[in-house]
C-alpha cells in the first residue's frame, strides 16, 4: 500500500472516528443526529422519485440543471453560514501535521465524501440524471457525470472554507453564521415567488435560465447527459471537459489556501493594541457627533453599537429589515398587494423595541447602577427608543414609497405613511412597558433567543404587546376607513393626525414605564441575567 493511499484512509476513518465519537457525547446529540439524518434521507429519496417521474417532460432538462446549480450554490454558501456544522471544514486543524498540502487535499477530498451531505447529494444527481438519460451512451456518460458533480460540490465547499477561514473563526464569520436565518427567510420568499410564477406560467420560463446555468459546474454535468441523449456529442465533451476542468481549479485554489495557511501567520495577530485603540476612538468620536448630548445620546451610541456589534441584535435587525421589505414588495410584485402592507415594515422594526433590558444580558447591572430615579429610566428608555427611530423612520418611510410606486398607487401614501408612523409609535409604547413587565433573557450561545423557563414571559412580552399596538392604533385606522370609504377629499389628513398620535402615544408609553423599571431594577436584572 502506497504512502498517498495510506494516508486517504487514515483520514477517512479520522472522519468516521468524528463522527462516531460526537454520536457518544449524549444522547440527545444522537437522536438529533439520527433524527437528521433520516429527515434528509427521506427528502431525498422523495427528490430522487419526482426526478425520475420527471423522466421525458418536455422541461425536465432545464429543472435538473437548474437544480444542479442550485446544489453547486448551497455547498458554495453552506461553510460560510455554517461553519461550525464540520469540524474537518477547518484546515487550521491541520498546520501542524507534516504534510504537504497536495497530498493533504486528496485525502481530505476523498474524506469530504462521507457525510449526510454528498448522500443526499450523490442521490440528488442520479434523479437528475436518470431524468435526461437516453440510450446506453447516455447512461455511460452518467456515470461520469455523476462523479464530476459530486466532485464539484465538495471540492467548492472545501475551497471556500479555506480561503475565508480567517473570517469564519473572527467574530464577523460568527455574526456571519447568526445571519443564516435571513439567508433562509429570504430563500424560502424567493422560492414561493417562483413557485407561484411557474404555477401561473408553466416551466417553460425556466428555459432560457437553463440554457446559461447549463454553461456552469456543476451543473455542466447533467448538461453534459441531456446534449448526448440529444446526440450532440461535441457540446458533451465540452461540457464533461468544463466539468472536470472545474474540480481541477477548485482543487488548485483549495490547495493554494491550504498551503498559505500551513506556512503563513495570521495578519490579525499583527495588529497592535495601539492601533486597534486608536481606531475605536476615532469611530467613537464620529458618531457621538452626530447625537445629542447628555444620557440621551450616550445611551443611543451604545444602543447603535449593539445593533452593529452584537450577533444576536444584528441578526434581528437585519431579519426585520429584509422581511419589512419582502412582504410588500413581493406582494406588489404578484399583483396581489395591497399600500397598506408597507406597515409590516413599522411592525417588523418596532419589534426590536420589545424586552431592551434583556438584549444587554448580565451587562444590564452597568446600566442598573445608573438608574436612581424614574427621571433616570425615562431618559434611558428615550434613548433607546430614539435610536431605534433613527433606523425605522427613514426605513418604514422608503418601504412605503417603494410600494406605492409599484403599485402605482400615489393618492393613498398619505395614508399609509399615518398607519405605518402611528403604528410604529404604539410599539415604542408597548415595547417600552412590557420590557419593563416581562423581562427575559436572551442566551449569547447557540441559536436560542430565549432562556430556558421563560418562554411565557417572551410570549406575554411580545405577543401581547402587538396585540396591545394594535388596539392603541385603532383611532387611527378607523379616521383611515372613515376617509377612504366617504370619500370625502381630505385622505391626506391620516398623515399629520397618524405622526401626531404616534408621538404622543410614544411619549406616553415611555411615561408608563419609567416607574415600572425604576421600582423592579432588582427583579430585571435577575430576569436578564439567568441566560
Amino acid at each position: 500500500m502506497t504512502a498517498r493511499t495510506t494516508l486517504t484512509s487514515t483520514f477517512v476513518r479520522l472522519k468516521l472516528s468524528l463522527l462516531r465519537n460526537g454520536l457518544r457525547q449524549s444522547g440527545g446529540r444522537r437522536f438529533a443526529f439520527i433524527s437528521s439524518a433520516v429527515v434528509v434521507l427521506l427528502f431525498a429519496v422523495l427528490q430522487l422519485l419526482g426526478l425520475i417521474a420527471l423522466r421525458g417532460h418536455e422541461h425536465a432538462d432545464a429543472v435538473v440543471v437548474l437544480l444542479a446549480a442550485v446544489l453547486g450554490l448551497g455547498w458554495a454558501v453552506m461553510p460560510l453560514f455554517f461553519p461550525g456544522g464540520d469540524e474537518t471544514l477547518d484546515p487550521t486543524r491541520l498546520v501542524m501535521l507534516p504534510l504537504r498540502a497536495r497530498p493533504l487535499v486528496r485525502a481530505l477530498l476523498v474524506a469530504s465524501l462521507v457525510g449526510i451531505g454528498p448522500v443526499f447529494t450523490l442521490l440528488l444527481f442520479i434523479g437528475s440524471v436518470i431524468a435526461v438519460a437516453h440510450g446506453p451512451a447516455a447512461y455511460a456518460v452518467a456515470v461520469v457525470a455523476i462523479g464530476l458533480g459530486l466532485l464539484v460540490c465538495v471540492a467548492l465547499a472545501r475551497a471556500v472554507a479555506a480561503a475565508n477561514i480567517r473570517l469564519l473563526s473572527s467574530r464577523k464569520g460568527r455574526d456571519l453564521a447568526v445571519l443564516s436565518g435571513l439567508v433562509i427567510a429570504v430563500g424560502a420568499q424567493l422560492v414561493n415567488f417562483g413557485v407561484q410564477r411557474l404555477g401561473s406560467s408553466g416551466l417553460g420560463q425556466l428555459d432560457p435560465a437553463a440554457e446559461v446555468l447549463r454553461w456552469i459546474p456543476p451543473a455542466t454535468a447533467v448538461g453534459a447527459v441531456d446534449a448526448t441523449s440529444r446526440g450532440a456529442y461535441g457540446t458533451a465533451a465540452a461540457q464533461l471537459a468544463l466539468s472536470a476542468a472545474a474540480v481541477g481549479v477548485l482543487v488548485a485554489v483549495w490547495a493554494r489556501h491550504l498551503d498559505r495557511l500551513m506556512t503563513s501567520p495570521d495578519g490579525s495577530t499583527l495588529r497592535t493594541a495601539g492601533e486597534k485603540a486608536v481606531r475605536e476612538r476615532s469611530s467613537a468620536g464620529g458618531l457621538a457627533r452626530l447625537l445629542p448630548g447628555g444620557r440621551t445620546g450616550t445611551v443611543m451610541e451604545r444602543s447603535l453599537r449593539y445593533v452593529w456589534r452584537d450577533p444576536k441584535t444584528k441578526a434581528a435587525w437585519v431579519t426585520s429589515l429584509a422581511i419589512g421589505l419582502i412582504v410588500p414588495v413581493f406582494n406588489a410584485m404578484q399583483g396581489t398587494g395591497s399600500i397598506y402592507f408597507a406597515c409590516f415594515a413599522a411592525g417588523m422594526l418596532g419589534i426590536q423595541m420589545y424586552n431592551q433590558f434583556g438584549q444587554d444580558t448580565s451587562a444590564f447591572w452597568i446600566v442598573a447602577m445608573t438608574i436612581s430615579s424614574r427621571r433616570d429610566a425615562y431618559v434611558e428608555l428615550r434613548g433607546r427608543a430614539l435610536a431605534l427611530l433613527v433606523i425605522t423612520l427613514p426605513y418604514t418611510a422608503l418601504v412605503t414609497v417603494v410600494t406605492t410606486a409599484m403599485l402605482d398607487d400615489w393618492e393613498r401614501l398619505p395614508e399609509a405613511l399615518g398607519l405605518s408612523f402611528a403604528l410604529l409609535g404604539a410599539m415604542l409604547a408597548t415595547g417600552a412597558w412590557s420590557s419593563a413587565r416581562y423581562p427575559y433573557s436572551i442566551p449569547q450561545e447557540g441559536y436560542k433567543n430565549v432562556a430556558p423557563g421563560q418562554s411565557g414571559l417572551a410570549f406575554l412580552s411580545i405577543f401581547g404587546g402587538m396585540v396591545a399596538a394594535a388596539v392603541l392604533c385603532a383611532p387611527v385606522i378607523a379616521l383611515t376607513v372613515v376617509v377612504r370609504v366617504g370619500d370625502v377629499g381630505w385622505a391626506w389628513v391620516v398623515l399629520p393626525v397618524g405622526v401626531a398620535y404616534g408621538v404622543a402615544v410614544g411619549w406616553l408609553g415611555l411615561r408608563l414605564a419609567a416607574p415600572r423599571a425604576a421600582g423592579k431594577l432588582p427583579e430585571i436584572l435577575m430576569a436578564v441575567s439567568k441566560g
